[in-house]
């Protein structure tokens, strides 16, 4: 999608787990490891947002963890939202940045379709062993988030 405003976007992006790996994504142009997501649409919220892009960009249906119990309401114009397990901002470039709601969630399958679209260099389901000794060079927020989803979904 492009982008919606000049200088700033909102983003999701999902750390996925299935039994005991989670996957990451080597993208194209930064050539770093991160986690599966995009640019929110205008026309969805945050959650819907990371749904969408987990199941565009590598044909998954997930579901997102929530960290507890909490009541839900749904009314009128009125819905609750799974929270994000991390909310970060950070620089795309000197005039453009990125606020990301950050998602923890469990796939039924670790079958990967992945987008025509989407240009990658791979994906991967990287085990517990595999972050923490890190041969593949994973930034470090990606790391503690991607070790952080496996301690709270792995099976």
């Amino acid at each position: 999608m492009p982008h919606i405003h000049e200088k700033i976007d909102f983003c999701a992006e999902t750390f996925i787990v299935y039994k005991n790996k989670v996957l990451l994504r080597k993208h194209d142009k930064l050539k770093i490891w991160l986690s599966v997501g995009g640019h929110i649409e205008l026309d969805e919220d945050p959650n819907q947002g990371a749904v969408r892009e987990v199941l565009e960009e590598v044909g998954l249906e997930v579901e997102l963890y929530c960290e507890k119990e909490r009541p839900t309401i749904a009314k009128d114009n009125y819905q609750s939202l799974i929270c994000p397990q991390h909310l970060v901002r950070h620089n795309m470039t000197e005039t453009h940045e990125h606020i990301v709601f950050v998602y923890y969630a469990k796939a039924n399958s670790d079958e990967l379709t992945l987008c025509k679209t989407e240009v990658t260099d791979g994906c991967k389901w990287f085990t517990k062993e595999e972050i923490t000794k890190n041969d593949f060079g994973i930034a470090e927020d990606v790391r503690l988030y991607a070790l952080e989803a496996l301690d709270k979904l792995a099976e």
